[in-house]
């Protein structure tokens, strides 16, 4: 297909640029020449937190859907997380998501692998065959509960000069809570969750990495003490970056209902923490944004607050949300939101800059309506909320894996 981009904004080393110019060799799509007209030109965006489902769950995502979803949303690099069936623990293990991936994504896929056997922190997975064909360690979905199991973790981590990436939570803290321990959990009877079942797994491990100087990466932060435990920490030099994602920037517990569409782990918190999380993305303290995609059945989901799984979709309505609700009104600029959306991630992660880039109009409104998404995931807290931004291409490896033809 061929392309044309007439008085279009592209973003080049930290600022945007306005140009025309055609392109006449992108691969996919068909014969129809496209015009893009007072659009944006981003570097394609790079999610390090995303739930692809496959192998075990395919009732829930695929490959092939999960990846067609991150192009419609603007990405090209995205990192799965390894709570899957089998986990991949072994080389073997691994060996069957990686064959997926070969054969059904649409995008870049950088897998990790389990912290631990089987992900229930009893004794490590092996760190070393897997260490060639893995992006880091995790084992997202449940803390490690054990300090001897993380330090050795990180020992062999840093042996191997890969990142461990943290699911921070103290499951002794938890005390069979869903929702954040807050004004709507007591309002309402639903069961909290506190805000130290986050924050003191992040200070614990924090006094390990500056022990043993290994890679780290706190996962979806969303607490204020997260925030300064992390601030003092890289004041210190200790080597941690973190992410956070675009819910927890944009709302707050008051805001919640009683529908599965609401709940995620860790959950949405209060204004004082939304408000800490903002000054944590403007003083550099959060290095990413990650959406953590975590598509499960319409089924699982339709439990209200206190039956339904725990996670939601998010790759397809990441930069309309945020641009929308921050840059939009003025508490972000659009070049920080791309930083953290695909320069400071792949800076992190190990990636090169990349030549591959998504397209947005940015002018365009429209009302979020799950039926649309390519995921087969539909739970999303922005239901029927209009947002600005559209994605109308994604070419990745020189190829069109995006067409808004609508």
């Amino acid at each position: 297909m061929k392309a044309h981009f007439e008085n279009c904004f592209k973003y080049q080393n930290g600022s945007f640029v306005k140009t025309s110019f055609p392109v006449d060799s992108i691969q996919g799509g068909n014969s129809i020449d496209f015009n893009f007209n007072n659009c944006f030109i981003f570097p394609a965006f790079c999610d390090v937190h995303v739930h692809l489902r496959e192998p075990g769950f395919f009732y829930k995502e695929t490959i092939a859907t999960g990846t067609a979803a991150c192009a419609r949303g603007g990405y090209t690099d995205v990192f799965s997380m390894p709570n899957l069936n089998p986990v991949p623990d072994s080389v073997e293990n691994m060996m069957v998501q990686r064959e997926i991936i070969e054969r059904d994504a649409v995008i870049n896929v950088h897998p990790y692998v389990s912290i631990t056997v089987g992900q229930l922190g009893d004794a490590l997975a092996d760190f070393d065959g897997l260490a060639p064909i893995c992006a880091g360690y995790s084992d997202d979905g449940r803390g490690v509960q054990s300090e001897e199991m993380m330090r050795s973790a990180m020992i062999k981590a840093k042996e191997l000069g890969k990142i461990i990436v943290a699911h921070c939570e103290d499951n002794s803290l938890l005390n069979g809570g869903y929702i954040h321990g807050g004004e709507y959990s007591k309002a309402n009877g639903h069961k909290g969750i506190c805000s130290e079942s986050e924050w003191k797994p992040i200070a614990r491990d924090l006094k390990l990495v500056e022990e043993i100087g290994c890679k780290y990466h706190v996962c979806h932060i969303s607490t204020k003490e997260s925030v300064q435990i992390i601030r003092e920490a890289k004041a210190r030099g200790v080597d941690v970056t973190c992410e956070t994602g675009p819910h927890y920037l944009v709302m707050n517990d008051s805001m919640l209902k009683d529908e599965g569409r609401f709940k995620m782990n860790p959950p949405i918190r209060s204004e004082d923490d939304r408000l800490a999380l903002i000054e944590g993305i403007k003083d550099g303290t959060i290095d990413m944004i990650a959406t953590d995609h975590a598509p499960h059945s319409v089924e699982e989901k339709s439990k209200g607050l206190a039956g339904s799984m725990m996670g939601i979709v998010g790759i397809e309505t990441a930069f309309p949300i945020l641009y929308t609700k921050l840059v939009k009104e003025g508490v972000l600029s659009l070049e920080k939101l791309i930083e953290l959306m695909s320069i400071n991630p792949r800076k992190r992660f190990g990636l090169p800059e990349t030549e591959d880039y998504c397209v947005y109009d940015l002018e365009k409104a429209y009302r979020i309506d799950p039926n649309e998404f390519v995921s087969k995931g539909r739970s999303t807290p922005f239901e029927n909320e209009t947002v600005f931004g559209k994605c109308e291409l994604t070419v990745c490896g020189g190829k069109a894996v995006w067409i808004c033809e609508k």
